[in-house]
């Protein structure tokens, strides 16, 4: 973790963690996030088997010039990109690891900048992992002022990784794996959805119609 809000908000979520495999949900305290809160959000499984936006910090939804709630995550993501996200999306839901993903973000006017993302597994509903709390931050070493004065259109990964708090997925992986549904990869037929001036590909999952098992 390169950025001090990650290794921050890494250091929260592994104090009340405890040992255990995640926390619960209800114990995170946003009083407790001070000044990164901004640059927080919460994701959540969908009906469909995928991961979206439940909450977004202000910083993020001024990058974005938009209302996340309710986006996929895959959907702020290229299609080449996107089988790299959800490899880490799904370590992290069945194996209770915390993903690390560094990008290139950009406008639509040349500008870029490089990006941290932080996605830590939390405990919602009995003992599987169907939320997560994560951070945005920003490793850019100069000054990025066009961020929050033109949305963000494009994210490309520069590396990622899924990191294991005790050196090794968790003793409770394996049973936890066995009884985690399977993210649904997202390479089907897409519609476009178009948010402020971008557009996102959205792939459905979950219909009673799809073929595969």
């Amino acid at each position: 973790m390169k950025h001090a809000t990650s290794q921050f908000l890494f250091g929260y979520w592994n104090e009340i963690r405890d040992g255990r495999l995640a926390p619960k949900r209800f114990e995170i305290e946003p009083g407790r996030m001070g000044s990164v809160l901004p640059d927080t959000f919460v994701l959540e499984r969908t009906e469909h088997n995928t991961f979206a936006f439940r909450l977004a910090g202000t910083r993020i939804g001024e990058r974005f010039k938009a209302e996340l709630r309710h986006v996929g995550f895959h959907e702020i993501w290229t299609e080449d990109d996107r089988l790299k996200v959800e490899v880490v999306l799904e370590d992290i839901s069945a194996r209770g690891g915390v993903g690390r993903l560094e990008c290139t973000v950009g406008d639509d006017h040349g500008n870029s900048a490089s990006v941290e993302y932080l996605l830590l597994p939390l405990i919602h509903t009995r003992n599987s992992i169907d939320r997560m709390v994560g951070a945005m931050s920003i490793l850019s070493d100069s000054e990025v002022t066009w961020l929050g004065n033109t949305p963000i259109t494009t994210q490309q990964v520069v590396a990622h990784e899924v990191i294991w708090p005790e050196g090794r997925p968790h003793e409770l992986a394996e049973r936890l794996k066995q009884d985690q549904p399977t993210l649904v990869p997202h390479i089907r037929t897409a519609r476009i959805v178009r948010v402020d001036r971008r557009q996102f590909r959205v792939y459905e999952g979950g219909r009673k119609d799809d073929p595969r098992p």
